[in-house]
């Protein structure tokens, strides 16, 4: 088990908020403009928003050429995937519960963890991850008759999840030598580009100008999400081990199903409030601290 310092706190709380209320403003954005475009107009203003905070702190922008190839496959797995499943899936589902599957992303990070990487977790983690496997069951309860309409949507968001969970596990083992915010401008940039170019492929016929609630979005996820959430996640995710930085944002998906039900109205049950105790635990479970033996 491993606690938070005071630094990582400091870039968790303000990534929770941002995220986690993040949900209903891309549901927003997604309900006016196609969503692959959506996307990658925010990633392509969030790209000079790095790019001056690079600048400022005067950190490199270059890439070692031999690290090249491990930069692509960390960029696949934790952004190209996610974003193009998560927003596509958004577009069909309500934006609470499209928070919630794409955080069953711990659930993932454990199980690949074990199978894959032969990491041992302790009791309480396991019990931290089958907290918020229950909460993230509970979350969905009003929604299983609602979503075997859309099935193909639903699994093109556990997808999205199962594919970012290993991306976090590679995350962690990274030995890029290089700092994280350049890892993240270049991570971000590649995604753009994947993303305008299926755009350019898949929708091009849809392309219009957003309306302003739609530019309100697109800024946001540009300043906010990109600009700084994808930094403050790669810094925990890079400096905690995958089950203490996954579940640290468990509280992610709760903000994402009280802001959608405040902005547009999405209802919300009694299974979703135990759902929520059951993420705090989880949280609980894994980040505090032990009793030292005697």
């Amino acid at each position: 088990m491993e606690t938070l310092t005071r630094r990582q706190w400091a870039l968790l709380i303000p990534l929770t908020i941002a995220w986690g209320i993040n949900w209903p403003i891309m549901k927003v954005g997604v309900s006016d403009l196609p969503p692959l475009a959506f996307r990658a107009m925010s990633l392509w203003l969030g790209v000079p928003v790095l790019a001056v905070v690079l600048l400022a702190m005067r950190l490199p922008f270059r890439v070692p050429r031999r690290h090249w190839p491990e930069l692509l496959w960390l960029s696949a797995t934790n952004m190209f995937v996610w974003h193009v499943c998560i927003i596509i899936a958004l577009r069909h589902l309500s934006g609470g519960r499209a928070a919630i599957l794409g955080y069953t992303m711990p659930v993932f990070s454990a199980i690949l963890g074990a199978a894959l990487f032969n990491t041992r977790l302790s009791a309480r983690a396991w019990m931290g991850v089958a907290a918020a496997a229950l909460g993230v069951a509970f979350l969905l309860w009003h929604e299983f008759t609602g979503l075997a309409g859309s099935p193909g949507f639903v699994a093109l968001a556990l997808v999205a999840a199962a594919t970012w969970a290993l991306g976090t596990q590679l995350l962690r083992r990274t030995q890029l030598p290089v700092p994280t915010l350049t890892l993240s401008f270049w991570m971000t940039t590649l995604t753009a580009i994947v993303m305008g170019a299926l755009s350019a492929l898949a929708e091009r016929s849809g392309w219009h100008m957003p309306g302003p609630a739609a530019w309100g979005a697109i800024v946001y996820n540009a300043v906010v999400i990109f600009g700084f959430a994808h930094v403050a996640w790669f810094v925990l995710a890079r400096g905690l081990p995958p089950v203490a930085s996954t579940i640290s944002v468990m509280m992610i998906p709760v903000l994402g199903v009280l802001s959608s039900a405040l902005w547009l109205g999405e209802a919300i049950y009694w299974q979703d409030w135990l759902a929520m105790t059951l993420l705090m635990v989880a949280i609980a479970a894994v980040l505090l601290p032990t009793r030292a033996r005697a």
